[in-house]
């Protein structure tokens, strides 16, 4: 009889923390401040590769009920790029010394972004309503859709449940489906699938990490699989955020 009530605690137990739910929002504080770093990398083969990095700094400058208003700015651009022979690299820490030729070519179309501050106005789902840069550096916007984050579903989530988010960029339309697989005291774990149409067509996969507490991304792996005009491409994005 002792071991029936043992295992009929147990199946309890296991029974309740596997109905968990949590109901994700991100729970910014006036003042708090977020380091985020990005890797990209792209391959086309003999065609095009490039690898580049950025790292941004976002104070959160304003919170009000479900709405937040946080200022963001690029630290650090670096990138190797290989195409049609030509090979190009830039690194924003680097003096004018220190670049070759192309890479002060570069360092003409990408270091003014540096100088942008962005002002952005979202809620707690992560839906940004509202961006705006100064100055505004043309090109300086591509760069700042390349940290746009996960937006959250209204309901509470469970082990197993899943959700979808789309968005565009530069003539993709990228289609996620975000899946619940694991909940801890500290995190939210998702698997990352999708797909891209329009300017490529392919598939994603991929997972991310959520901090249970604030509801920040701490971490993502991005995985794109694409055909570009008849050309394969391999694209790969990680990134993660850090409370300063």
């Amino acid at each position: 009889m002792k071991k029936l009530l043992i295992l009929f605690v147990m199946a309890f137990a296991i029974n309740v923390a596997a109905q968990e739910s949590v109901l994700l929002r991100l729970n910014y504080k006036k003042g708090d401040t977020y380091v985020m770093s990005m890797n990209v990398s792209q391959d086309m083969g003999t065609m095009m590769s490039m690898d580049m990095s950025m790292k941004t700094k976002q104070d959160i400058v304003n919170v009000t009920g479900d709405t937040y208003v946080s200022k963001m700015k690029i630290s650090h651009i670096s990138m190797d790029m290989s195409q049609g022979g030509m090979n190009m690299s830039y690194d924003s820490s680097k003096s004018d010394d220190e670049l070759d030729a192309t890479g002060k070519m570069l360092k003409t179309k990408m270091g003014p972004a540096l100088q942008s501050v962005f002002t952005i106005k979202g809620n707690t789902l992560g839906e940004v309503s509202e961006m705006a840069m100064e100055p505004n550096v043309p090109g300086a916007q591509n760069l700042a859709d390349q940290f746009s984050s996960i937006v959250y579903p209204k309901k509470e989530l469970s082990v197993g449940d899943t959700w979808k988010m789309s968005k565009s960029n530069q003539g993709m339309n990228m289609n996620f489906v975000y899946k619940v697989t694991a909940i801890t005291k500290i995190n939210i774990v998702l698997a990352v699938t999708g797909s891209v149409s329009g300017a490529a067509e392919g598939t994603i996969s991929g997972d991310a990490k959520i901090d249970r507490n604030s509801g920040t991304p701490l971490s993502s792996n991005l995985n794109m699989k694409m055909s570009v005009q008849g050309q394969e491409m391999i694209s790969k994005m990680t990134m993660t955020m850090t409370k300063q």
